[in-house]
């Protein structure tokens, strides 16, 4: 039996829901829980907004106020005092005791009340679809905005920040309206570390009427704005425009390639050490035979670019293509091998480096294999996707100075599921050779969740992020924002979500089949991450963004990692059999066992020994013939113990 102290209960906290107890009137001739209401966090007036936080459904929270006659829930989190039952234990003993003054007690029967107020919140809970599929990380953030609203379709996004002063911040996508008619290439721009940003919709170099959009960014070591773009009749090929006024103002375009060709990946060298310091990089896919990947170069001294010159020659066309530079001033670039019929799924990832420039490539037409995503999503939207490789390079000096990391979105390849999942491969020796996968999203795998559109970046800490849109948290038609962390290389991950509503994605018509852009961005100052995607949440797909400071990922990385980590079963809600995963980190002692919602041991799953690795157990409830409704599994070690709530519904 659990004995507690007299408590005014401000509130419980369970994943996604938060109810409140609310006390009756002191003034009222009876006091205690027995006349306490029920109601949800949000609809009472009386509840602050900041509320403690509790992940998952294992825990309840009671909250003491100062004394027992002062009811205030919006008490400082210091002023006031928490105590935390298990629900496992909570529950076995029936009802709490406030006061151990012999059964029958009104104190008891008040404890009997409180537990029958709390079966109807767990009654409120299973009629609800607050449950998380699984845990992620708890993540600060500041609100979700649009670095630039409009009423103007906004797509395709890039950002990067200039390499001598990183209050600058350049944003480009691809923008459009339909009435009038005019395709360009957004120009937003923060002078001031992101505080503010200003920009438009058009870039305004000439001629303005025949851009082409899919642009292409960088700043240069001396600032200078650079923006590559398609044209349009009678401009075929890639255009360049310059700007030495923070994007203020627009060079007339300057021709690159009058080849038909696909949008060009952009990049600048600002490593000072680098023979080529001050360069520019673009490198994209030509679309005439053998679909090459091609590459052209402009000096910081002048507009003009180089002739282009012919990276590979390819068996299978390529498409995609990324390029970034090395620490010694190294220049790569990988790109997707694709099947030669339509929807030209991606097969293998090549990859090309040159020390001279880009003067001479060593060329490996297949890195590694993929099984890439390349189509249409019926479950949002029949959007179009694809698995196009994204390219960045550890240039922090430190122990992984130098290692090249590459992600794609595969699946029905390990170690990809069957839905899509982000796989990373990395080199550490210069590209010549290539890790085998690496699944970069954490949920179970193959259990229905899709993952898109990935793009990677490494910070000045040499810790790899990936930012990708994500369906775990919401139904199938819909999408969120993740950013996934390793500060090890990419052998463990944090997982967090950065956005802070969900989407439907639909594809925007008159563009082709399925489009809604194909790719987002990440880059990085001293202080922050700044990840932009677009979604339609406003009706109209725009540029959002959500700057995360390296402060509050370092409190996160600070914590204590649990032993073993305990997944939310899936699925959940679910009909007769469900699995729940774990994690063990150290090698010891695991049980797993299934309970009521009174504390009753109904089965155990898990009852064992276990080496560090993950595992899934199979809960199947046909021979123990139960009801639908709620239940908990709970895990025990010797270091921990965590109970989950999990709904079955016949």
């Amino acid at each position: 039996m659990t004995m507690l102290k007299k408590n005014t209960i401000s509130f419980c906290h369970f994943e996604g829901s938060i109810f409140s107890l609310k006390k009756c009137d002191e003034k009222s001739p009876q006091k205690g829980f027995h006349n306490l209401g029920i109601s949800p966090f949000g609809t009472n007036d009386n509840l602050c907004e900041n509320h403690h936080q509790i992940n998952g459904f294992s825990r309840l929270v009671f909250r003491r106020a100062k004394n027992e006659n002062s009811f205030n829930p919006c008490n400082s989190m210091i002023k006031t005092k928490f105590m935390i039952f298990d629900i496992g234990d909570f529950m076995s003993s029936h009802y709490v005791r406030p006061f151990s003054r012999g059964v029958g007690s009104r104190d008891d029967r008040k404890a009997r009340k409180m537990i029958n107020i709390l079966v109807i919140i767990f009654t409120l809970i299973t009629s609800t679809n607050l449950i998380a599929q699984i845990e992620y990380n708890n993540l600060s953030l500041s609100e979700n905005y649009r670095i630039h609203p409009s009423d103007v379709i906004q797509t395709e996004v890039f950002i990067t920040i200039s390499p001598y002063n990183e209050d600058i911040l350049f944003s480009s996508c691809n923008t459009l309206t339909f009435i009038p008619f005019f395709v360009s290439e957004g120009i937003f721009i923060t002078e001031d570390g992101g505080n503010t940003w200003h920009g438009n919709d058009k870039c305004t170099g000439e001629p303005m009427d025949f851009h082409g959009g899919d642009p292409g960014i960088a700043i240069d070591k001396d600032g200078r704005f650079i923006l590559t773009r398609l044209g349009r009749l009678p401009f075929v090929g890639l255009y360049s425009h310059f700007s030495t006024d923070n994007g203020a103002t627009w060079s007339f375009q300057t021709a690159i390639s009058t080849d038909d060709l696909e949008r060009a990946s952009v990049t600048t060298d600002a490593v000072v050490v680098s023979p080529n310091y001050g360069r520019t990089y673009a490198t994209w896919v030509k679309f005439s035979s053998p679909f090459p990947m091609m590459f052209s170069y402009v000096d910081s001294e002048n507009n003009l670019w180089s002739v282009p010159v012919q990276i590979n020659s390819p068996t299978n066309r390529s498409a995609g293509g990324d390029i970034a530079v090395g620490p010694g001033g190294e220049i790569y670039s990988c790109w997707a091998g694709v099947t030669e019929t339509s929807p030209f799924k991606e097969i293998y990832v090549g990859f090309a480096s040159s020390i001279d420039g880009g003067i001479s490539w060593d060329v490996i037409e297949n890195a590694f294999d993929v099984n890439g995503i390349t189509g249409l999503l019926p479950e949002k939207g029949n959007i179009r996707v694809n698995g196009l490789p994204g390219l960045d390079v550890d240039k922090t000096g430190g122990e992984r100075n130098g290692w090249i990391y590459i992600v794609t979105g595969q699946k029905n390849h390990s170690p990809a599921g069957s839905d899509p999942d982000i796989i990373l491969n990395r080199s550490s020796d210069g590209g010549i050779t290539w890790s085998s996968g690496i699944r970069v999203n954490q949920d179970a795998i193959s259990n229905g969740k899709i993952q898109y559109f990935p793009t990677v970046h490494v910070d000045k800490f040499g810790a790899v992020n990936i930012i990708f849109y994500d369906d775990r948290n919401t139904t199938s038609d819909s999408t969120g924002v993740f950013l996934a962390r390793s500060t090890d290389g990419g052998d463990t991950w944090k997982e967090y979500e950065i956005s802070d509503h969900n989407y439907k994605p639909t594809p925007i018509g008159g563009l082709g089949q399925g489009y809604q852009g194909d790719n987002i961005d990440i880059t990085s100052t001293s202080t922050k991450l700044w990840p932009v995607w677009m979604d339609n949440s406003t009706g109209t797909y725009q540029i959002w963004t959500s700057p995360i400071d390296f402060t509050s990922l370092a409190i996160i990385d600070q914590e204590e990692e649990p032993s073993i980590i305990l997944k939310q079963n899936f699925p959940n809600p679910f009909n007769n059999n469900t699995t729940i995963g774990y994690t063990v980190h150290e090698q010891g002692y695991v049980s797993i066992s299934i309970i009521d919602l009174f504390g009753n041991a109904l089965v155990s799953l898990v009852n064992e020994n276990k080496l560090p690795g993950y595992y899934e157990v199979s809960f199947s409830t046909n021979e123990l013939g139960l009801n639908s409704g709620t239940y908990f599994y709970q895990l025990k070690s010797d270091k921990q113990k965590e109970s989950k709530i999990m709904i079955l519904s016949n």
